[in-house]
């Protein structure tokens, strides 16, 4: 939409939420926008994104991470940044499970040359 278009009216606003993780540095976020369709002077239709009350590019073009400005971001349903940091908030220690002694492989080897021993006997 260039300077000089003149908007006539909002054919209809549409919401939409999407969750963002960048590639980079592992920064996730989530943000709403208003999607409002609009028709200007010619009846040519444009659409406009806006995000906290200021008019936004498409999150669908090119974002850049708010963290490290970089370009690699993953755009995803919304939700996902959320559900993703849910485990970590709702963690508790478990008490420390009995971990098995080993046998020695000294035990190991008598048990499996005494198998093979009594394989052996018995053809």
């Amino acid at each position: 939409m260039g300077e000089n278009t003149r908007v006539t009216g909002t054919t209809a606003v549409v919401h939409e939420s999407y969750s963002f993780a960048c590639m980079r540095c592992g920064h996730g976020w989530e943000q709403s926008y208003e999607i409002e369709h609009h028709r200007d002077a010619d009846g040519h239709e444009f659409v406009r994104y806006v995000a906290d009350g200021r008019i936004v590019p498409s999150p669908l073009s090119r974002p850049a991470c708010a963290n490290c400005d970089g370009h690699v971001v993953r755009i995803m349903r919304p939700g996902r940044v959320a559900s993703a940091r849910g485990p970590a908030t709702g963690q508790h220690r478990a008490p420390a499970a009995e971990i098995p002694r080993q046998r020695s492989p000294r035990h190991h080897l008598s048990g499996l040359l005494h198998a093979l021993h009594l394989h052996r006997g018995a053809s």
